[in-house]
């Protein structure tokens, strides 16, 4: 894979007319998260450091990987964090939308009809497995998504923030399953792949899982609550606020509509995929502890936002190039903006 080239750190700066809030507070939170989960989620800094930014962005995350590289894993310590509620909903193709958001029933004792939530109700949501279910019951839980609240028999059900869901696909096993139709992939901010841990990384997991009962080692259960669900509803408000500069958009726009003219790719990002770019962007630059951000901010969006939202033609992919390369190789062509 080819890398996205970045400027040289301190060759950007904020306008000079512009005095940046301190938000301290919130990357200070984000830090402890990260340090927390870090504990037990080891050798996978990159994908950490994406779910984080999806999580300041309040968006919603696909992962790809394949078995036993700890997707769970994550999802539970990140809400063992903040002490959020977590769900988990294996998919298959017998799942049914009431199975996902809820359904009414008739409660004999009282003679009235009663509501009973879904495991959508909860702050982390994790969708293993998304396509191996039938159309019309992704499309229950992209609804939710969209909307941040159930309808159960016409009765609208708003859901607590945070609300995230992770939808986790296995790259490999294609038999039996049901792939979301593009504009449904659309609706997740990033798509992080998680990939094998070094040798290093790998061998210590071992170890350490391995050190107690039944494999109990590096349990989510042993992170600790380090913020509330207040706290990360603060520090999302913060982000939003982060200062985007109309060159820094201008040159977000300008990678996404290079997309829809390159020769090799049949199917360019949509204008949700420019905006989820600067929201992301914004997230690493809270991350980082700036209240700015910078066109190093947005190339390092670039593969984790529009990797599923562009498709390469037929020729290209035959050929064994990845969307990944490709996305690598257009950014090349873009000047980035220097103020």
């Amino acid at each position: 894979m080819n890398p996205i080239p970045t400027e040289t750190p301190g060759s950007y700066a904020p306008p000079a007319a512009y005095t940046p809030p301190s938000l301290p507070r919130s990357t200070t939170v984000f830090q402890n998260i990260r340090a927390a989960v870090g504990q037990v989620f080891v050798g996978q800094d990159d994908v950490l450091y994406q779910v984080l930014a999806a999580l300041l962005a309040g968006g919603h995350v696909l992962l790809e990987g394949k078995p036993g590289l700890g997707k769970t894993h994550l999802v539970l310590a990140i809400a063992r964090t903040f002490g959020g509620s977590f769900r988990r909903i294996q998919f298959t193709p017998d799942l049914m939308p009431s199975d996902v958001c809820g359904h009414t029933l008739f409660d004999m004792s009282s003679s009235t009809f009663r509501v009973r939530r879904g495991p959508v109700f909860a702050n982390l949501l994790l969708a293993d497995e998304i396509n191996r279910a039938p159309a019309k019951t992704q499309s229950a839980l992209l609804e939710v998504m969209q909307e941040a609240q159930v309808t159960i028999d016409g009765e609208s059900h708003t859901l607590a923030p945070p609300f995230m869901t992770f939808a986790t696909q296995n790259p490999i096993e294609q038999e039996g399953t049901y792939p979301l139709p593009e504009a449904q992939l659309d609706r997740f901010l990033l798509k992080v792949l998680i990939d094998y841990p070094d040798t290093l990384n790998e061998t210590w997991v071992v170890k350490a899982v391995s050190s107690r009962a039944s494999g109990g080692g590096l349990s989510p259960a042993d992170v600790q609550q380090v913020c509330t669900p207040q706290d990360i509803i603060a520090a999302q408000e913060e982000a939003a606020a982060v200062q985007a500069v109309d060159q820094v958009v201008d040159y977000a726009v300008s990678i996404v509509r290079a997309t829809r003219q390159h020769s090799a790719i049949s199917l360019g990002a949509g204008t949700r995929g420019a905006i989820s770019l600067v929201r992301v962007a914004k997230s690493y630059a809270l991350l980082e502890g700036r209240s700015y951000i910078t066109p190093s901010d947005v190339k390092r969006a670039v593969l984790p936002v529009l990797r599923h939202r562009v498709q390469l033609a037929p020729e290209i992919a035959i050929s064994g190039q990845t969307v990944d390369d490709m996305l690598a190789s257009l950014l090349k062509t873009i000047e980035a903006p220097r103020v």
